[in-house]
């Protein structure tokens, strides 16, 4: 049995790209799940139930079966499995052992933090389809478990191989509201629903799924019109009026297939916040679809929260369920518009040392490129998440890379027009220091080259310029990932500037 994931690391541009990367991705499954399925498997006295029931602890272990049993069937007549029980049946007991037995496993806790986080949503809009609709649709109980597990799946192995990428959208679209289009052309080259959309369909996941993604793709004139209606809450005769008025919207809210979307539309939701306006929308439309009062809708999606934290929830992973507690309006801070944790103690001592080697006098350094590693290494161990080091070149007209971190390979190639941009002709002119923060980095980021600000998203941003025989030559860019700074490292990014300023004084006098 392999225990290892396949995790890559280049990011695709296109939509087949995507497909084919995403596809290639084995989830891990953990290793405690695993060990009690394939017991189960092997006792002569589990039923297809049972082992279906065990196997739905590890959504990553479900996928994988399904997938596996609707693979063989894609192509026959037989219609895709829409649960598990189904997929068991097809695929028999032995294979589904083979299967399992080539999937990683490992301990829980060793399994990405971003993957466990995604899956437990999964379960989490799992229990609220469970809680508002398999009991009014009890025949159809199990196409809403498997769907409403199933519905996120698209985006597992994305957590998996990208979270840097899942939570820079999530930063940027639900909390700073930037345009989701512009946002996702930027980090994936695609639309993020129509790359799950896409996966969905090749995956062969239960129909209910890719109704969903269709809904939200193509039918979003009729999921206005439902918001717009359900809105008026307070009126359910005129609710009720609107709806008889057009039947083609009647008919298509009423489909039993939008309970999926709806379970997964709330637990994914509730993550940010219970009363957000993001939130309230798919409550408002809960209420409307199964006609029940909003304060019954908000009850019972607590209720089915609460329930679903004692069955999922660890440590470290965030369930909405916690905010129940808190002072009602509360919001959840995202980890990106907290400070950035300092620098550890083992990366201080890196950074003391680094930068004494910088101080070495005569200059160590053979040439200028040796010397800017060293510095950007240094810049790094205080902290910095993303690093640039520009040069001045010889006319004093462009600035060009020396030196990355954490940034595309590509922007080694960045050349930047001095004259172009007012804050870099200040830096230029002599050596000064310029921190962005919310309060000004509107007023400087229209100021600063878009491509220089394209691989420096965020409102935190520090550059400064570095001097040698009384002239700037460098501009250090740097930041921690957007993030708001930690003042230990602000601290150590000015100690560093000067460390590498004496450094550059003594590089280039070093045969005077």
């Amino acid at each position: 049995m392999s225990n290892e994931t396949t995790v890559p690391t280049t990011i695709p541009n296109s939509l087949e790209a995507w497909i084919k990367r995403l596809d290639s991705v084995r989830l891990p499954v953990p290793q405690a799940s695993h060990d009690r399925v394939c017991r189960a498997i092997r006792d002569n006295r589990s039923s297809l139930r049972d082992i279906a029931d065990l196997m739905q602890d590890s959504p990553a272990l479900a996928l994988s079966v399904i997938r596996e049993a609707n693979l063989h069937t894609h192509g026959s007549m037989g219609e895709p499995a829409e649960n598990l029980e189904i997929a068991l049946n097809r695929l028999g007991l032995k294979r589904t052992e083979e299967l399992i037995d080539r999937l990683p496993a490992q301990p829980e806790e060793q399994i990405p933090v971003g993957l466990r986080q995604l899956q437990m949503i999964s379960q989490h809009a799992t229990q609220q389809a469970n809680g508002f609709f398999a009991g009014r649709l009890a025949r159809l109980w199990q196409d809403i478990h498997w769907g409403s597990l199933l519905f996120l799946s698209p985006l597992w192995p994305m957590a998996l191989a990208y979270p840097k990428l899942l939570e820079e959208w999530q930063r940027r679209v639900v909390h700073q509201a930037e345009p989701a289009r512009q946002v996702e052309q930027e980090l994936f080259g695609v639309s993020l629903l129509r790359l799950c959309q896409a996966l969905v369909d090749i995956w062969h996941l239960p129909i209910w799924v890719q109704q969903g993604y269709r809904l939200l793709i193509d039918e979003q004139d009729h999921l206005a019109k439902a918001l717009h209606i359900a809105r008026d809450n307070a009126h359910p005769l005129h609710q009720q009026q609107c709806l008889d008025a057009d039947p083609a919207l009647q008919r298509w809210l009423n489909q039993p297939a939008n309970s999926v979307l709806l379970a997964n539309a709330l637990a994914l939701s509730a993550q940010e916040s219970w009363t957000g306006a993001h939130c309230l929308r798919w409550q408002y439309l809960t209420s409307l679809y199964l006609q029940l009062p909003m304060d019954d809708v908000q009850q019972q999606l607590h209720q089915q929260a609460a329930q679903s934290a004692r069955q999922h929830s660890m440590a470290d992973l965030w369930h909405p369920a916690e905010a129940l507690l808190w002072p009602w309006g509360s919001d959840r801070e995202h980890s990106g518009e907290l400070p950035a944790p300092g620098p550890t103690a083992e990366d201080l001592a890196k950074w003391r040392k680094q930068c004494s080697e910088l101080l070495v006098e005569p200059s160590r350094f053979s040439n200028a490129m040796h010397l800017t590693t060293q510095a950007c290494n240094a810049l790094v161990a205080c902290g910095m998440r993303r690093v640039m080091l520009l040069m001045v070149d010889r006319t004093r007209t462009q600035l060009r890379v020396h030196q990355l971190a954490g940034l595309p390979a590509q922007a080694a190639s960045l050349s930047l027009e001095i004259s172009q941009s007012s804050v870099l002709q200040r830096l230029l002119d002599a050596p000064a220091q310029v921190r962005l923060t919310p309060a000004n980095t509107a007023q400087f980021s229209a100021r600063l080259p878009d491509s220089l600000r394209s691989l420096f998203r965020g409102e935190h941003l520090l550059l400064r310029s570095v001097p040698s025989n009384g002239r700037v030559i460098m501009l250090i860019v740097a930041d921690q990932g957007g993030q708001p700074f930690s003042e230990i490292s602000v601290q150590a990014f000015g100690k560093t500037a000067q460390c590498i300023e004496k450094a550059l004084h003594s590089f280039t006098n070093r045969s005077r």
